[in-house]
Parts: structure tokens; C-alpha cells; sequence
């Protein structure tokens, strides 16, 4: 018996065997290539000590295979997925396997855009105005009802990959020509654009009930990660912030519409973005039943001292989480400071210079993908960094002014030109 991991992400924040130490069973993985050499890591040459590791070249081609070869080999009890792309394969092979754990009926809500804004409207909770977006026509008509700029998105999108916000008819027609040109479809949606700053929630349900969870807000435009060559901060909100508790009531309202009862999505993290207005309303944009990309899980470890997706693992596995059930409980855990992240996006080029590591004590970790002499290609989605850092401060005033200097300089430090 064994658990089965399919992991289509960089290995270095994913230390299982660390996660697993005390779990007497095999630990088998199913990696992807283009996310370990995405992140400049070398491509392991053994197990890591794991039970098996395998990097697939064509993780998407091949995942589903691969696994369900390894089962008749290791019979895996359990099967784990921590990415957005994979949750709906993870429920599928439970249920084809008799396995514990969400099933698709659990995660759907969470994964199609189009069900998920359906059932928070229908409990009260403000989306953009939305359609499915079958044809050309349908998106024109739309653009026509409720004016400029209107969003085009994938239903089982992520990391704003595939994201098109359209400010003219002209924008438009360009696009449809693309989208459309193969004839109708029911993967895409169209919605109004909002306005405002977007605000994201993180946290760990337990038994059904949200144990911990916090604010923070972007500082920048998420679809902005192939134009945007700036620093880009995010940091957590303070906890006498008017929105802080108005946030963190509407995502409890959110999960409440969209888990199941009884169902099978009772322990989880949770992602989820809100557009806070200039007219202070907070409208719904997205939320996801795992724990948030960049550097949030790291960042809401030092808040909190607990890591997301070790939680969440644990939890798959029936094991102990002493750091999420230390929290739980009816009143709302307090983080023991404010801190964020600020990253860099890859741009394509020749690498010159990176930048030198940051020594200030509040900063708390650094990271670079990059080596003078590589030449590296643009950014493919929101999640596709350069550089990342984690800072921490009493007020959010501070951290953020500490993320800002810090971005200015790794800024100034990276050079990248055209290849010779």
C-alpha cells in the first residue's frame, strides 16, 4: 500500500519526505519536467528517497497513464493532487479505485468557473454578470450589453494562463477570430471587467469549518505578468483593516455555497480572490480548494507556522496536523505579524547579472531561478517568477514599504539583454 502524489510543480517547496517522516507507507510521485527546469532545478537523478519518482517529459499526455501503471505496482491508498490541473484526475482515479477523498461532484464547484460563479450567485454573493461564451456571436453580444473592457477565460482555468482582457470592439474581433475559429465551444466564459484592487484569502478548512485563514492584497494586476517588468507586491492585510473581517466573512459564505453536504471536501486549503471596488464592494472573482501559488504558502507560514499543503497532505493521509488544530477553535486565529512577497517575471533574454541576496533580518527568504549566461524565455502564466522574496513587519504599512525597497533594488540588480 502506498499514496500516490501527482505533482505538477517545482520539487523545492514540496520537501514529502521532510512532510512525511513520520508515515509508514511508500511515497510514489509522478513529476512534471517543465516545472522542475522551469524553476532552474536540476532534474533528480534518484528517488529524493522517496518510494519512486518519476519526471514525466509530457506530464500532461502521460500522468494518467503512468499512474494507473504504478497502482497495480504499489496499490496506493491514497491519491494527492496540490495543483489546481490536477485535482479533477485525483477525484477520478479515487473513484475508479474505491480510495477515500474528494470526489469529482466535490471539486467541480471549485474547478469550473462558469458552476462556481452559478452557485455563489445563487447564494447572495456578488459575481461580475457572466455567460458561457458558446459562440463569437454570444461574446459580441454580450460586449454589447454591458460595454468595455469585458474578461475572456478559460471554465478550468489557472495562473491567469489563456486570460484575455478586451478593451475595444477591435480587440475583440481579434480575438474571436482566434478563440472561435474552429466553431463553437463550451470551455470559455466571458464577464464584465471589475474595477478595484484584487484581495485573496488563504486558509485550511478542518472538519468542515475554516480553522485559519487571512487577507491580502495584490498590489498589482495578476494578467499583467507578460508586460509587467516591475516589482510586484503582495502583502497581508492588517487585522484592524476594515476589509479584514468583511473578507474573511464572505469566504466563509463562499465555501458554505460551494462545498457539498454531506460530501467528501470536509479538510482542505483554500485560494480564493476578490475584487474589492472603488465603490467598496467586494465581488467574487475565483476561489480554488488548494492552497495559493507564488510564495503565499510560505508567507502564510510565517504568519501562522503552518504550511498549506503539508497540511493538506497530512490531512489526505489521516495524519496529525498539530499546527492547523492549535488554531481551530471559535475564535478567529491572529497572525503573529503582517508579511508578503514580492516577485519578479521572467522576460525573455540573455541573463547578465542577478541580483545579490538580501541580508536585512526581515527578510525572510529569497529566491532566484535564474544564472548569468542563461538565456530564458517570457513568462506563460502569473506563476512563472524570476525572483521571489518573503518580508515581514509589525503593520502592513511597513512590510509593504519594506517589499518596495527590496523590489527596487533586485530591480536595478537584474540585467537582462538580447542574446549575442
Amino acid at each position: 500500500m502506498s499514496v500516490l502524489i501527482l505533482h505538477r510543480n517545482p520539487l523545492e517547496p514540496f520537501p514529502y519526505r521532510d512532510w512525511l517522516a513520520d508515515h509508514d507507507q511508500p511515497v510514489v510521485v509522478l513529476a512534471a519536467r517543465d516545472k522542475i527546469e522551469s524553476f532552474g532545478e536540476q532534474v533528480p537523478t534518484d528517488t529524493l528517497g522517496l518510494a519512486h519518482l518519476e519526471v514525466l517529459d509530457h506530464y500532461d499526455r502521460d500522468v494518467a497513464d503512468r499512474a494507473t501503471a504504478l497502482a497495480e505496482r504499489y496499490r496506493p491508498r491514497h491519491v494527492v493532487a496540490l495543483h489546481e490541473a490536477d485535482l479533477e484526475l485525483a477525484a477520478d482515479l479515487r473513484v475508479r479505485w474505491g480510495l477515500p477523498g474528494p470526489r469529482p461532484a466535490d471539486i467541480r464547484p471549485f474547478r469550473d468557473k462558469l458552476l462556481m460563479k452559478q452557485q455563489a450567485a445563487a447564494a447572495g454573493i456578488e459575481v461580475a454578470p457572466y455567460a458561457l461564451a458558446a459562440t463569437a456571436a454570444q461574446v459580441s453580444d454580450f460586449a454589447a450589453e454591458h460595454g468595455y473592457p469585458v474578461v475572456l477565460k478559460h471554465r478550468a482555468g489557472y495562473n491567469s494562463i489563456g486570460l484575455r482582457i478586451v478593451r475595444s470592439p477591435g480587440q475583440l474581433r481579434t480575438h474571436l477570430d482566434e478563440l472561435y475559429r474552429g466553431g463553437s465551444r463550451d470551455d470559455i466564459i466571458v464577464e464584465r471587467f471589475v474595477p478595484g484592487r484584487m484581495c485573496h484569502v488563504d486558509g485550511f478548512v478542518r472538519a468542515g469549518r475554516t480553522a485559519v485563514a487571512w487577507p491580502s492584497q495584490y498590489q498589482y494586476d495578476l494578467a499583467s505578468f507578460g508586460s509587467d517588468p516591475g516589482p510586484r507586491v503582495d502583502v497581508t492585510l492588517d487585522p484592524d483593516d476594515p476589509l479584514t473581517g468583511r473578507l474573511l466573512d464572505l469566504v466563509d459564505r463562499v465555501l458554505a455555497a460551494l462545498t457539498r453536504r454531506p460530501g467528501g471536501l470536509t479538510d482542505h486549503a483554500f485560494h480564493a480572490e476578490v475584487f474589492h471596488t472603488p465603490d467598496d464592494r467586494l465581488v467574487l472573482c475565483e476561489i480554488a480548494c488548494r492552497s495559493g501559488g507564488a510564495k503565499i504558502r510560505e508567507v502564510f507560514e510565517v504568519m501562522f507556522g503552518v504550511n498549506l499543503a503539508e497540511a493538506e497532505l497530512r490531512t489526505h493521509l489521516g495524519l496529525p496536523v498539530p499546527a492547523v488544530d492549535r488554531l481551530a477553535g471559535g475564535v478567529r486565529p491572529r497572525p503573529r505579524s503582517m508579511s508578503g512577497q514580492v516577485l519578479m517575471m521572467k522576460r525573455p533574454g540573455l541573463v547578465r547579472t542577478v541580483p545579490t541576496p538580501p541580508t536585512e533580518p526581515w527578510v525572510r527568504r529569497f529566491w532566484c531561478w535564474a544564472r548569468p549566461g542563461q538565456v530564458i524565455p517570457p513568462a506563460a502564466g502569473s506563476a512563472d517568477f524570476l525572483t521571489a522574496a518573503i518580508a515581514v513587519a509589525p503593520t502592513r504599512v511597513e512590510c509593504e514599504a519594506r517589499l518596495r525597497r527590496l523590489g527596487d533594488r533586485v530591480a536595478e540588480q537584474i540585467q537582462i539583454g538580447e542574446p549575442s
